[in-house]
């Protein structure tokens, strides 16, 4: 398995752009980093990125995005192709604040079905041995069933990203073609079919720091005149899917409801 750049906990701007604007933008970024290793060597730099998204009948992990609630989290699963052996990641995303916080641990394929019906996590269900993988997994199996999450959404996406090359102090991804549809069960699969693109035709720009703001992110944003705003993969595609595909009658809100608290959410610069 390739080493795990994650960064553990990072402060996060997200930008909205045009497909343009986003090739000058990496034409900028590559001045001051480098393409991370995944995406060396791939077609447009990008490689494909696919989470389940995990969330509770009425939706709770929704709601609080929809919200604005100061301290929230997501639960996914992540994974990067069709290959039985690679790993698939057991993920709990953590918003304080301004701060995101991630844990994760690399599950074997065959253990997926089995996590997600409740079997308590053990060790030989990761594809490691660090005390902290497992400390994720058994974190993510309790939340879980504190709300009684189960498989809801399945993301999909072309990502370029670019990292430091002396440390994982600083991230920029740039997300293509963001696909989201209903995912109801545990299968690890890329297929999609009848999916939605919520950002269709622009372009996801992640500016991604672990400890001082690099000056040069002020210098991009101005330099593009881009302005940062919300855009929350999981949350946007319930929208853009309409909450009757996931739950039909979880909410008395209708879908006209749920675009226009979205819209006001972000016109107040909420996250």
């Amino acid at each position: 398995m390739a080493e795990d750049r994650l960064q553990s906990q990072r402060f996060e701007l997200k930008y909205r752009v045009s497909p343009t604007t986003a090739l000058g933008i990496r034409d900028f970024v590559s001045s001051h980093l480098v393409l991370d290793e995944f995406s060396r060597g791939q077609p447009d730099n990008s490689y494909y990125n696919h989470s389940i998204y995990l969330d509770s009948d009425d939706l709770k992990l929704y709601w609080d995005v929809i919200n604005g609630n100061i301290n929230r989290y997501k639960l996914r699963l992540r994974y990067y192709d069709d290959n039985p052996e690679a790993p698939v990641f057991f993920e709990i995303k953590r918003r304080s604040n301004d701060s995101i916080m991630k844990r994760r641990g690399p599950v074997r394929r065959e253990a997926v079905p089995l996590l997600l019906a409740g079997h308590l996590p053990e060790q030989h269900h990761l594809l490691s041995n660090k005390p902290q993988h497992l400390t994720a997994l058994q974190e993510f199996s309790r939340l879980m069933h504190d709300i009684g999450a189960t498989p809801k959404v399945h993301v999909a996406y072309l990502r370029e990203a670019w990292v430091s090359e002396q440390d994982n102090s600083a991230r920029v991804t740039l997300d293509r073609q963001v696909r989201t549809q209903p995912h109801f069960s545990g299968e690890i699969t890329t297929k999609m079919t009848d999916y939605a693109e919520p950002f269709e035709p622009d372009v996801i720009l992640e500016l991604k720091f672990t400890n001082r703001f690099p000056t040069w992110f002020r210098e991009l944003a101005e330099v593009f005149g881009v302005m940062q705003c919300g855009c929350a993969k999981y949350a946007d595609g319930v929208v853009a899917l309409g909450n009757e595909r996931l739950q039909p009658a979880f909410s008395p809100f209708t879908q006209g409801d749920l675009v226009e608290r979205f819209i006001s959410r972000r016109t107040n610069g909420r996250t």
